[in-house]
């Protein structure tokens, strides 16, 4: 029997917005982000629609990130437009 393999992740790219705010974050917060990051990248119908846009917000309460972004129509490449942490 051949051995299962985890859900592919998708490519995550952050565009200039977030690549500005990510030079300003703390050690602590950039850890909290990463751990967001990869959850969307494992799942990237976490976030929840924007309406009238392909943008998803994703806000992970408990480690207090937000993450806006958008993914491309094969679920390849997550693209993150804005971060919070």
């Amino acid at each position: 029997m051949a051995p299962e393999h985890a859900a592919r992740r998708s490519r995550v790219i952050m565009v200039e917005p977030a690549l500005t705010q990510l030079t300003k974050l703390t050690a602590s917060e950039t850890h909290r982000l990463d751990r967001a990051i990869v959850a969307i990248s494992v799942n990237p119908e976490l976030g929840t629609a924007v309406p009238d846009t392909l943008l998803r917000d994703y806000t992970d309460e408990v480690d207090g990130v937000r993450i806006i972004y958008f993914v491309t129509a094969l679920h390849t490449i997550t693209i993150v437009a804005y971060i919070e942490a």
